[in-house]
């Protein structure tokens, strides 16, 4: 190797390191890596922000756009208020929620689909007394799987059709909207299929269990009612003020008020809200923080715990206060933010009382924890702010819906847009990127789509993440790494006697590797142009391996860290780490067994 080859090898096992650490965003590091490409001048100057105007990430762009409009058209909610009758039988259940999210994620973005059918899960598990963590991965899996199906199902698929135009030895044409359900639709299929009937069956005993309970924050545990006194400090004052809202291992979920008519009045424990004598305050607390909270602020007990105490699990609705438990989605704009944000910017009007990573309540205190990814958080406020919240801020309520964010009305007419985008793109009118722009345009003057509103569905961590990685891929071209890579791979097949589908098989599970690991798009990035050089080199299709690399980048199966789905369902399913590999690793291992005779036959080599 010489230094130009040696320096493209370093960056992109750097990147490769820092991906798999988690420790920064992939965006972020997406950025570093375009930034050492062109400090080490491994990429033409003119071309290191090609990747930006590339039409893979324009058409993902416009994707995430579409996606946004058909969710506030309603053609979603549609679809799942139709469902509820039919999910009596768990078998029927599991099967209509994994085909149904599975169908949209052929359609739009496979996390749109599951943020709008999660709900569904969640509500229609509890009306038939199932455990949801039987149904959350399962569904997680399936909108995964879907993605698989289409040009427009997953980010990969649009990579790899894209740089087909792009990559000598190929057809020259990009790939087109259904040329990946021949391989794709039989994977969906029976990988819907087993997650359906044996997958679920596989994880341990205790998410299976029908007794098992959803709730993560169990509030009623060591929960008490203190008096405020005539000497406490903190009459006149707010819960904010007296930090009563964030103190240490304390939990404040509301006050007792007597009113004017002598009805004793409950309210939510709001930050603004000022404190009076007699008020009494419904606080969860270890004993030890219970003992340090009565000497510190002079308060008394009323009782340990009485009729009038606040219990999650019964469902608290007060006049003034409702509760509502969320998931952080990756697009939120809480995500890296400090929780006392909530405290700041949610304002006079909700609190936030709980907050869970990874399936479990967060015991520290809550002002000094970051949101992340996948977190759910337990809000309590009015009614009216709560039911603003998740447009705002990103979040996925995890409750039976019942919001309509506007154009709801109009499912038909955001979907006969959409069927006629696709329609010019597959005629030849105009490509699929601008179809889909032009269908963003025509939401916009429709008002299906706010104009207000027209970015707020875009991922720009994957747009950034796409564009910034490009001229990596350049430099390891230009530098001939892959080509050598790509050579000592043949050779290495050729010495032990490989056939060329087993050196494809080879690349699907290298693929597969790379992808629970890293970015799903960023392994397209790496492992198409290293994919149509070893087809070079053994004189085969290079559709076949373009495939083959389509289909490993989607299967992030293992942990729950490979895709953005996974580490959604992760808190509210309250799966472990290693739950995933148990379901993960024998429907991968289905995978293989079925996309590489699919691939042999729909694209022989």
């Amino acid at each position: 190797m010489d230094n130009s080859q040696l320096l493209a090898v370093a960056i992109l096992l750097g990147a490769l390191v820092l991906f798999a650490s988690g420790r920064l965003r992939h965006d972020v590091i997406a950025l570093a890596t375009l930034g050492a490409v062109a400090l080490a001048d491994l990429a033409p100057a003119d071309r290191i922000f090609d990747g930006f105007g590339h039409p893979a990430v324009i058409t993902v762009m416009a994707v995430l756009m579409i996606s946004q409009a058909l969710n506030r058209a309603g053609v979603v909610d549609m679809i799942a208020q139709q469902l509820a009758p039919y999910t009596e039988h768990q078998l029927q259940h599991m099967l209509l929620l994994t085909g149904v999210v599975a169908a949209l994620s052929a359609f739009m973005n496979n996390v749109g689909a599951l943020a709008l059918m999660m709900p569904v899960a969640l509500a229609t598990a509890a009306e038939h007394g199932r455990n949801p963590s039987i149904l959350l991965m399962p569904l997680a899996f399936a909108s995964i799987l879907g993605g698989m199906t289409t040009l427009i199902g997953t980010p990969p698929n649009i990579i790899i059709a894209n740089l087909r135009a792009d990559m000598a030895g190929t057809a020259g044409e990009p790939f087109g909207l259904f040329d990946f359900a021949p391989v794709g639709l039989p994977v969906a299929v029976l990988g819907v299929l087993f997650v359906a009937l044996i997958g679920w069956r596989l994880l341990p005993k205790e998410r299976q269990s029908a007794d098992a309970q959803r709730a993560i924050f169990n509030v009623g545990e060591y929960l008490a009612e203190l008096r405020v006194t005539e000497e406490s400090p903190i009459v006149g004052g707010s819960l904010r003020a007296a930090d009563l809202l964030f103190e240490d291992g304390t939990r404040v979920f509301g006050l007792i008020r007597s009113a004017p008519d002598g009805e004793p009045q409950r309210l939510p424990a709001v930050g603004f809200r000022l404190l009076g004598k007699g008020d009494v305050l419904i606080i969860q607390a270890t004993p030890e923080h219970l003992a340090k909270l009565i000497e510190t602020y002079k308060l008394e007990v009323v009782s340990e715990r009485s009729e009038r105490a606040i219990a999650v699990d019964q469902e608290l609705e007060w006049k003034d206060a409702s509760l509502l438990e969320v998931v952080v989605s990756p697009s939120s704009t809480l995500v890296g933010r400090n929780a006392r944000v909530v405290d700041r910017i949610f304002g006079r009007n909700v609190s936030l009382l709980a907050l869970a990573r990874q399936g479990a309540p967060i015991r520290g205190r809550l002002r000094e924890q970051a949101f992340e990814a996948g977190d759910v958080a337990l809000l309590q406020g009015e009614a009216d702010a709560l039911r603003a919240l998740p447009e705002r801020f990103g979040l996925w309520p995890l409750a039976e819906r019942g919001l309509q964010l506007g154009g709801g009305d109009r499912p038909l007419l955001a979907l006969a847009v959409f069927a006629v985008a696709i329609a010019l793109g597959m005629v030849g009118v105009v490509s699929l990127g601008v179809a889909f722009i032009l269908a963003v345009v025509v939401y916009l003057l429709l008002g299906i789509l706010p104009l207000r509103e027209l970015y707020d569905g875009v991922d720009w961590s994957v747009i950034v993440l796409l564009g910034a990685m490009f001229p990596l891929g350049i430099a390891l071209e230009s530098t001939g790494v892959t080509s050598l890579i790509a050579t000592s791979v043949v050779s290495g097949s050729d010495a032990a006697g490989l056939p060329a589908w087993a050196v494809l098989t080879l690349v699907l599970v290298v693929t597969m590797f790379l992808s629970d690991i890293i970015n799903n798009a960023a392994t397209a990035l790496l492992m198409a142009p290293l994919a149509v050089q070893i087809a070079g080199a053994l004189e085969a299709s290079a559709d076949a391996f373009l495939m083959a690399v389509a289909v490993g980048a989607s299967c992030a199966f293992l942990t729950p860290i490979g895709h953005q789905c996974n580490t959604l369902v992760m808190g509210p399913g309250g799966y472990k780490f290693g739950d995933y590999w148990r379901m993960g690793l024998p429907l991968e291992v289905v995978i293989v067994a079925v996309s590489v005779p699919m691939i042999l036959i729909a694209w022989p080599l």
